[in-house]
C-alpha cells in the first residue's frame, strides 16, 4: 500500500517511526527475544497507527536472492503482514546493513521500499524521512564503498554465490561488525555541532525548510533543534534504547517502549 505524500492523519491516529533493528546480531538468542519485543511494541502501537515507518538497519544483514531470502524473522513479517492485511500503511527505508532488499517485501507485504530519503506532508508539517547513512559531510572510505554495495554489476555478481555461502558470509561480517560496535554503545557520545547528520540537517534549510528531518543509522535517541521552524530527531536503536516516536499531526515526540506504557523522553 503506497502512502500518499501529502496526508492527513484520521482524528485519534498517529504515525508511528522505528529504525536499527539490528534483527539477526548479536546472536540468535538474542535476536530472537528483541523481534518478540517489536512484535509486542506493533501489536500495541497498532490500534493507533495511521501509517509505519520503518527506517533501515531492521535487519543485520539482508539479501534477496531471486529465489530465496534469509532465514529467520517470520515473526515480525507475519506481524507486518497483518497490519498490511488491516490498511494500515507500512514504509521501508533500507539502511547500511540491509540495503540488498528488492522487492520481496513489496510483493509479499505489500510495502514499499526506499533507498534514499524522501519527504512527506502530514497535516501540513513537512518531513525528510530516511535511514541517515551517507549523508552530511566527511565518511568518504563509507560513502564510496556505498556506491560500490548498491552497483547493479557488484549485487549481480553477490548473487551468483550460493546462498548457504552467501548469506553466511555477509551475516558473520556483518555480526562482527555490530557485536563490536555494541561494545561501544553505552560510551556513544553526542558531538554537538560536529554531529554529521545536523550539519546536513542545516545544509538542507538553506535549499528546502522541513518541519523535521527524521532519520535513524546515529544510534542515539535526539530531538534537537535546527532552526526555530525546524527539529532533527534520530530514532535510536532497539540493541539498548528501545526508542521510537510518534507524530500527532502537530509534533514529533521522542518515545521509550516499555511495555503497555511507553515513556516520553
Amino acid at each position: 500500500m503506497i502512502l500518499e505524500k501529502n496526508f492527513q492523519i484520521p482524528p485519534n491516529k498517529k504515525i508511528f517511526f522505528a529504525s536499527d533493528f539490528h534483527l539477526g546480531a548479536p546472536s540468535y538468542a538474542q535476536s530472537r527475544a528483541r523481534e518478540q519485543k517489536i512484535v509486542h511494541w506493533l501489536d500495541e502501537i497498532q490500534p493507533e497507527a495511521a501509517a509505519i515507518f520503518l527506517v533501515g538497519d531492521i535487519f543485520d544483514f539482508w539479501f534477496e536472492y531471486k529465489h530465496a531470502i534469509p532465514k529467520g524473522f517470520i515473526r515480525l513479517q507475519g506481524k507486518l503482514a497483518q497490519i498490511t492485511d488491516a490498511g494500515i500503511p507500512v514504509v521501508f527505508f533500507v539502511g547500511n546493513h540491509d540495503m540488498w532488499m528488492f522487492d520481496y517485501f513489496t510483493q509479499e507485504l505489500g510495502i514499499p521500499i526506499y533507498q534514499k530519503p524522501q519527504s512527506w506532508t502530514f497535516n501540513g508539517k513537512k518531513i525528510l524521512i530516511g535511514h541517515g547513512d551517507g549523508l552530511g559531510p566527511g565518511d568518504y572510505t563509507y560513502k564510496f564503498l556505498k556506491k560500490i554495495f548498491r552497483n547493479r554489476l557488484c549485487q549481480w555478481l553477490f548473487a551468483r554465490l550460493h546462498p548457504n555461502f552467501g548469506v553466511g558470509l555477509a551475516s558473520f561480517l556483518s555480526r562482527r561488525s555490530r557485536a563490536k560496535n555494541m561494545k561501544k554503545q553505552v560510551d556513544e557520545k553526542f558531538l554537538g555541532e560536529k554531529e554529521w547528520l545536523v550539519q546536513f540537517c542545516k545544509q538542507q534549510e538553506l535549499t528546502e525548510h522541513h518541519d523535521y528531518y527524521i532519520f535513524g543509522h546515529r544510534h542515539l535517541p535526539l530531538d534537537i533543534e535546527i532552526n526555530p521552524e525546524s527539529r532533527y530527531i534520530n530514532l535510536g536503536e532497539w540493541l539498548s534504547f528501545d526508542t521510537y516516536a510518534s507524530f500527532d499531526g502537530q509534533k514529533v515526540e521522542l518515545r521509550k517502549f516499555e511495555a503497555s506504557s511507553p515513556k516520553k523522553i
